[in-house]
């Protein structure tokens, strides 16, 4: 697998100008789009690392499946009343849709699925965002995890369609908090910084039946850790959700900040880094990255 990763890396290594640095949170446009790292951790213990696979950047979206990870537990079939498991086929933050929708986000990792999913989490978690960075901290097997405050005030103070998909949740009785208080705890916690290895890490309990490898602790059960990848199999990449399956073949989650997520389940979690975007949000490195990966080591998960 060594071997492969670094002919990988070398194959991708000056594959930029394909696509753009994520611009509108003004702190990630200072990203250098040189930017490219792999981590690959498999649930026997191995690691595999190339590239800036030390340097941390905002996981943004992929934070997502962090919070619907500690929410799914708490609230069991009651969740999926207040949101959908179906892809949206409209932009991450339309408002046109959950109009249309009544309030009811098509899924849990477009924004307005991710804000229903903090606002339940605000009223059964206390300390919601010292508990989220103990989680991720815990599944890293690392502390050294922190929000960036310049980037969640900036998202806080530009996102006012993110603030209006709120007030629209509200209004069909979709969303109980208070809209300022959730969305600020929104955009800590799509600031999180991680760096691949951490997140390959962080990611593994799904490649794992829901069981951290690092401690054996239970985070979510088989059913929930199922249901979870196949959500990321159908939503994770937003529009491109599909072309990636077809591509790549592994559940995924990815982030403004160029970083991606994808597991293969009993086997391995994987992370890629590099920011510049396509015109769906998603890395265009990462993607070619994880296309060629699960091709030239044949274990997709079809």
């Amino acid at each position: 697998m060594k071997t492969i990763i670094k002919s990988i890396y070398d194959n991708y290594r000056n594959f930029t100008g394909a696509g753009k640095v994520a611009d509108y949170i003004a702190p990630l446009a200072n990203v250098s789009a040189d930017k490219y790292a792999i981590s690959v951790c498999t649930i026997e213990g191995e690691k595999y690392n190339i590239g800036d696979y030390k340097e941390k950047f905002s996981i943004q979206s992929i934070s997502k499946v962090l919070t619907l990870a500690m929410l799914a537990p708490l609230t069991g079939e009651e969740l999926w009343e207040c949101v959908g498991k179906e892809p949206s086929g409209s932009p991450f933050n339309s408002l046109v849709q959950l109009e249309y929708e009544k309030g009811i986000p098509r899924n849990p990792f477009i924004n307005a699925g991710a804000l229903v999913i903090t606002d339940k989490l605000l009223q059964k978690v206390p300390d919601l965002n010292n508990r989220l960075l103990e989680f991720a901290r815990s599944l890293a097997g690392s502390n050294d995890i922190d929000f960036n405050k310049e980037i969640a005030d900036n998202e806080y103070r530009t996102g006012e369609r993110n603030k209006a998909l709120a007030h629209l949740m509200k209004s069909f009785g979709n969303f109980n908090g208070k809209v300022s208080h959730v969305f600020r705890t929104y955009c800590n916690h799509c600031s999180m910084e991680m760096n691949t290895e951490q997140l390959a890490q962080a990611f593994l309990f799904l490649a794992n039946k829901g069981i951290n490898p690092l401690n054996g602790e239970q985070i979510v059960g088989y059913r929930d850790s199922k249901r979870i990848n196949a959500l990321m199999l159908t939503c994770g990449l937003y529009d491109e959700s599909g072309d990636f399956a077809y591509r790549v073949g592994m559940p995924g989650k990815s982030g403004v900040g160029g970083g991606i997520v994808a597991v293969i389940p009993g086997k391995l979690s994987i992370a890629v880094w590099s920011p510049e975007l396509n015109k769906y949000g998603n890395s265009c490195r990462g993607i070619a990255t994880l296309a060629d990966f699960t091709t030239e080591l044949g274990i997709s998960i079809f």
